[in-house]
């Protein structure tokens, strides 16, 4: 049974981190930083979805855009304990994934 792709990948996931690693593609000032030539993108995905559903997905999603997915790499990550009005909480835990698509691809709406 396949999947909807928008199950599978919820959103894009927009920090200062995955905007500095969308922004290599165009890096110069340092010679490690100018062979990255591939753009990276990170999203919250599904915790049960793997590499394969997550790169076939992408690729439905942005299908108007042609982008082709070279590599996945996933992050399981823990949701934190908070203590909010001396009550104990924590936060919810996810799953992301950071997209590496082929040289000259992109997701910005230029």
């Amino acid at each position: 049974m396949k999947k909807n792709p928008y199950e599978v990948v919820k959103h894009q996931h927009i920090t200062e981190k995955s905007i500095m690693l969308e922004g290599l593609k165009s890096a110069t000032s340092n010679p490690s930083l100018a062979r990255c030539e591939s753009p990276k993108y990170v999203f919250i995905v599904d915790p049960k979805a793997n590499k394969s559903e997550i790169a076939a997905a992408v690729e439905e999603i942005y299908a108007d855009r042609k982008v082709k997915v070279v590599s996945v790499n996933t992050i399981n990550v823990k949701g934190k304990d908070r203590r909010v009005r001396g009550r104990l909480g924590t936060r919810k835990s996810f799953k992301k994934a950071i997209v590496t698509f082929e040289k000259g691809d992109s997701l910005d709406t230029l």
